[in-house]
């Protein structure tokens, strides 16, 4: 019995109008397989099951400049290609980072897409909000070692910190054996018939789609007390040399 037949018709939601991004963060370029797009696809397969758009990237195939400037090129790096990507984020109405787990913690590749993803942070919606309101975003996690609600927190603080709205249960992972062994992609590793990550994948899936769906329907979060033209110190931050507001003086 597929999710939808648990609803009944006139309570079904048609989510197709909505966009998401799914930021793959391994260390893996292309075309090596990746464990944590293993994971990844369980969650698009779903959302494309409700004709959602889904935009994937595999961040480490990019040139992406470490800063925290929204285009690094400006700042004497000669090549930055986060400008792009940047737009294919800001398309979506959804965002999800995956994420391997190393030494207890996120990939160093995911720890300069949330920097570069900062870098946008003094940029304002047509609300005078954050760029990143009326969003949803959640985390994909895998590994062979403990760490996928340490690593969860960290993203989700993250992204929430610079205006996503996260979902309840907005994060899915899978670990095997601590140590070395085999992953959630390969043979006899157990990781694709986990029940527990097929749950967790399937509640965050259906959970930011219902969210984003909410918030896109309402016109975004409501303005009342959250829009940053109005507070005193806008004025007196510092800028970039992009003009915008520079995002370490918050």
């Amino acid at each position: 019995m597929t999710d939808d037949a648990l609803v009944p018709a006139e309570q079904a939601t048609d989510y197709s109008d909505l966009r998401a991004v799914y930021v793959n963060c391994t260390l893996k370029p292309s075309p090596e397989l990746s464990h944590t797009a293993g994971l990844m696809a369980v969650s698009t397969d779903i959302l494309r099951g409700q004709r959602v758009t889904v935009d994937e990237i595999r961040a480490v195939d990019h040139d992406i400049a470490p800063g925290v400037q929204p285009d690094m090129t400006q700042h004497g790096w000669p090549r930055d290609e986060w400008p792009s990507l940047a737009r294919r984020v800001l398309a979506a109405d959804i965002l999800v980072i995956g994420t391997p787990i190393w030494l207890g913690d996120k990939s160093s590749v995911c720890t300069r897409v949330i920097e570069r993803l900062y870098a946008l942070s003094g940029m304002l919606n047509s609300s005078g909000q954050s760029l990143y309101y009326g969003r949803t975003a959640g985390v994909i996690v895998t590994g062979n070692e403990d760490g996928i609600k340490h690593v969860a927190m960290n993203v989700l603080y993250s992204l929430q910190h610079l205006g996503y709205t996260v979902p309840p249960q907005a994060d899915a992972g899978w670990i095997g054996e601590a140590g070395p062994g085999p992953s959630y992609l390969d043979e006899n590793s157990g990781g694709r018939e986990n029940e527990f990550t097929k749950r967790n994948t399937r509640i965050m899936s259906w959970n930011l789609m219902h969210l984003a769906a909410m918030l896109q329907r309402a016109g975004g979060l409501p303005t009342q007390g959250n829009q940053r033209q109005g507070d005193r110190r806008q004025g007196d931050r510092r800028k970039s040399a992009t003009g915008q507001p520079d995002p370490e003086y918050r």
